[in-house]
Formats: structure tokens, sequence, C-alpha cells
């Protein structure tokens, strides 16, 4: 039994408990790749991020597939990922593609910027979004503007702080005003690959269904 399959029987539980075991979402994943990112890339550690946010995907995903992008001050759309190929992946997508840019500084208002033309202009859906973001700090504040502006589509960003820089940005997503609802949230682990599977789900899970009530109340989704 692969990797996948046994993480997707802890995503069910969490899917269960949270009483969202039905809903059929898009899953994205956005990867910081900025030059603090290194260690955590040639370690194995983002490799498992992709496996356990793939079992999510195969879990409510429309279609199983996991949608992934990397950034540092540039972007790469990446092929999606499933459980047919998720093994190596980071390594044969990312860290052998010498035309990927990588390990540079930051910049998240263009990745964010590419995930809403993905999900809002090329794929329209009546579906909702998942789209988990993991970053290691020193997040830009123009992020808010694309908060904001898409507050009142089906997107739900769940932000992950992975380290222990600064998260200044981050931590502010609950109190950004201007929005339509609450449509981010942000958590924050010191070192993600010692976060039991069963923990990061919850935390992952924690705030969507209470997006996705309020964005159904709203007509944001069906």
């Amino acid at each position: 039994m692969s990797t996948v399959s046994l993480l997707k029987k802890k995503v069910q539980i969490v899917l269960e408990k949270k009483q969202i075991q039905h809903v059929t979402a898009k899953v994205g994943l956005v990867l910081d790749i900025s030059g603090s990112m290194r260690k955590l890339y040639n370690d194995g550690t983002v490799q498992k991020v992709v496996d356990r946010i793939l079992a999510v995907a195969s879990q409510f995903d429309d279609d199983g597939a996991l949608d992934v992008w990397i950034y540092d001050n540039e972007f790469t759309r990446l092929p999606q990922v499933t459980e047919k190929d998720f093994a190596g992946y980071v390594n044969e997508q990312i860290l052998t593609n010498d035309t990927i840019h990588k390990f540079g500084r930051n910049d998240e208002p263009k990745v964010m910027k590419d995930v809403l033309q993905k999900y809002l202009k090329e794929e329209p859906s009546e579906l909702p979004v998942f789209l988990v973001f993991i970053n290691d700090g020193g997040c830009k504040s123009g992020i808010k503007k694309f908060i904001v502006g898409s507050s009142d589509k089906p997107i739900f960003w769940q932000f992950v702080g992975v380290g222990d820089a600064n998260f200044d940005v981050l931590r502010k997503l609950d109190t950004m005003d201007g929005r339509m609802i609450d449509n981010a949230n942000f958590f924050h682990f010191m070192n993600i690959e010692t976060v039991s599977d069963e923990e990061l789900y919850d935390q992952l899970l924690n705030e969507f269904p209470m997006w996705l009530r309020e964005a159904k109340q709203k007509s944001i989704v069906k």
C-alpha cells in the first residue's frame, strides 16, 4: 500500500470529524522555493509535504489531482501530481529541472495572481478551491490585495508557516478588513517534518468548513 493510500485514511477521519466528507473541491498547493527553503527541498521534507497534501486532494478533489506552483521572485506552474506519479515528484519536476527559477527571494503576489488566473479565468468552476500555501517567512504585504480581491470568489487560502522566521504579515490575516467573508487562515509549525499527520490535517481543515458554510450562504459557492 502506497504512502498516499495510508495518508488518505487519516484524511478521511478528519473530514468525517469536521463533517465535510462529502465535499467536492479543487485542491492546489503553492510551495515557497526561496533560498531559505533549500535545506527542506534537499532533505526530502518538501516531497513529504507534497505526499501529505496529495492525500487531501485524493479525498475531495474533483479529479484526484493536486495542482502545484512553486515561487521565489519568479513562479512556475508545475504539472499536476496524482497517486500514479507522486514518487520522486519534487526531484524530477523541481530540483533537476534547470528551466525552473529557484532559491531566490520571495515574491508571493506574482504567484497569487497566477492562482487566480487559473481558477477564475482559465478554468472557472462552481466548485470551491482549497489552496494550501507553504511559506517560511518574510511574506510580502502585497498579498492583501489578492486576498481581499478574492473574498467574493470560491477560493479559500490556507497559509502554513514553517521555521522560525518573521510571519507578521500572515498573522494579521484574521483581522484583515475589506472582505466579504474571511477567506484565509494561517498556522505555523517550527518543524513541519515532525508534526503528525493527524495534527497537520486537523489544522489544515480547521477553518475551511466554516468558510464553506458562509460561502454557500452568500452564494459564493453552490
